[in-house]
């Protein structure tokens, strides 16, 4: 069976009874050559246990089985039960696992899942939850690699760097954790329905370490956040407004590490976020 043939797809959800959820933002693939490379570019073998969310029909998954050591695959809508049951019949190192895996501890998972396997996910994520897994599975500290599709405006705004409109709060908190790759973008046309964006593929590499030597990550975070919360305003009046501190001593500090007061956040590299982060904590422990 061609799970990308639309006449094939067609029958197959027939058969079932299937209909699409607009809530859970399903599209399936109608272009083979897409899930191939989603899984050739995941770098899969034998010793690798993949973690698939939103498998749909499964011709993400059946790319992962024939290169992985196991797939566990996360299906929230029960109606794709029995759909996977046929269209994954054949594969014995795929398991589906039914439930919400932005609910789910997916550390706990891998480990009993995928054991003695290298563990990474590879996914076409629903649009409406990407930034909450991501987050959940980068914080869940266990994966080597994410290679996922997801919306071309989202991975822009992860892979983005400074001076740039997609520079924000979210990809930085990605690329503290994980070297980001932006791969190749997919267009409308390759799904049914047809989203009304351009998809993108990208790959986090997770870090060993962070990127550079911080005193404080939770101080570093509240920085950025505040300094993009208000992203027009200047990063004295953002900082000053979100983390209630005073604008002389922040004019004062910016001072110190030669940047102009009038500078906004989105100027500010990860290495500058951490210096003020640093020069912050400092002010305070002078205070105490």
């Amino acid at each position: 069976m061609d799970l990308t043939d639309y006449n094939e797809i067609r029958a197959l959800l027939a058969r079932h009874g299937f209909r699409f959820s607009k809530s859970l933002g399903q599209n399936f693939l109608t272009a083979a050559w897409v899930p191939e490379r989603i899984a050739d570019e995941a770098g899969l073998d034998e010793n690798t246990g993949v973690v698939e969310i939103g498998p749909g029909i499964g011709c993400l998954t059946a790319e992962l089985a024939k290169r992985a050591g196991k797939v566990a695959a996360i299906e929230l809508d029960k109606a794709l039960l029995p759909v996977l049951r046929e269209t994954l019949r054949d594969f014995d190192n795929v398991t589906v696992i039914r439930g919400d895996a932005a609910k789910m501890d997916l550390r706990a998972l891998a480990e009993e899942r995928l054991p003695g396997l290298r563990p990474v996910v590879c996914a076409n994520l629903p649009y409406n939850v990407t930034t909450p897994l991501l987050t959940a599975l980068i914080e869940a500290g266990c994966f080597e690699t994410i290679t996922v599709m997801i919306q071309r405006e989202v991975a822009r705004r992860i892979c983005a760097g400074p001076d740039s409109a997609d520079y924000g709060a979210f990809g930085l908190f990605v690329q503290w954790h994980c070297e980001t790759e932006l791969l190749f973008d997919v267009p409308p046309s390759c799904f049914v329905p047809q989203p009304k964006v351009t998809s993108s593929v990208i790959r986090l590499t997770r870090r060993a370490e962070p990127p550079l030597p911080v005193r404080d990550e939770k101080l570093l975070f509240r920085v950025i956040r505040a300094a993009f919360n208000q992203r027009r305003k200047t990063l004295v009046n953002a900082l000053s407004s979100g983390l209630g501190l005073g604008k002389d001593e922040l004019e004062e500090t910016l001072a110190g590490l030669g940047l102009d007061p009038r500078v906004r956040g989105e100027a500010l590299d990860l290495a500058a976020f951490a210096a003020l982060s640093d020069k912050i904590l400092t002010g305070k422990d002078e205070v105490l």
